[in-house]
């Protein structure tokens, strides 16, 4: 008869055993993750249902919510379709300066927000670099939910390039040359081929950036916006299992 083989977390590593690790993992997640977001929650329990219904149901927090959660998808979904552009661009040609843009498209990880929205303010002002082109064509950016929603995209654009990236250096070119032996137009390897095989990455990049762009305009209710980052957490983890599962069967 053949032995059942042990599970994962039994089998030998270098690193130290399964109780250890996952001892000092729960500890550093209680302590800096789930006691102080413990007393938030216990804190803000004071309120009672009835009160915390009415605070989340105030006709201003719905305004908060729809502004920060509309712009937050919108923000997302622009830096979808550009990001897998961008780095597309990067992974698959070879151009003078190169290397200085994809450095440039961390900046934002690094830029402080504060920097970035004095930055963002001083050139869509109305009488700032791109602002007073912009301003007598009736487009005001500045002080406006579009200045959000650039501010959004500023930030949320990294996620989507960083976490295409490493997927796309992994995609086997011959496929796509395959494709094209077997009589397939481009458009046609691109969403039945390449697409296909970014959609997880492309998903987990989009669930990411909104992520953050939620957190980086978050709402007046914060318990509210903590149980949908919750939320966001797990479809961002199951994203990223079902990719882990997906690239494991290629």
């Amino acid at each position: 008869m053949q032995s059942r083989a042990a599970p994962a977390w039994k089998r030998p590593s270098i690193i130290p055993g399964f109780g250890l690790t996952l001892g000092f993992t729960l500890t550093y997640l209680g302590l800096i993750v789930l006691i102080p977001l413990g007393g938030l929650i216990l804190r803000s329990s004071a309120l009672g249902f009835s009160g915390f219904w009415a605070l989340a149901t105030d006709p201003r927090t719905l305004a908060a919510l729809k502004v920060s959660f509309g712009l937050s998808f919108i923000a997302a979904a622009i830096n979808a379709v550009f990001g897998l552009i961008a780095a597309w661009v990067l992974v698959r040609y070879r151009f003078p300066g190169q290397k200085l843009l994809d450095a440039f498209i961390d900046l934002p990880f690094a830029l402080p927000t504060a920097v970035a929205g004095i930055a963002l303010t001083a050139i869509y002002a109305p009488n700032g670099w791109l602002g007073q082109y912009l301003e007598p064509l009736g487009l005001k950016i500045a002080y406006t939910p579009n200045g959000i929603l650039v501010a959004l995209i500023f930030i949320g654009l990294p996620f989507i390039v960083r976490t295409l990236q490493p997927v796309m250096e992994d995609l086997d070119v011959e496929t796509e040359e395959a494709a094209a032996t077997l009589g397939a137009r481009r458009r046609h390897t691109m969403f039945r081929v390449i697409l296909p095989a970014l959609l997880p990455a492309l998903l987990t990049g989009f669930a990411l950036a909104l992520a953050r762009a939620v957190g980086e305009y978050g709402s007046v209710i914060f318990t509210v916006m903590l149980a949908i980052s919750f939320v966001l957490l797990l479809v961002i983890n199951l994203l990223q299992a079902w990719s882990r599962k997906r690239l494991g069967h290629v």
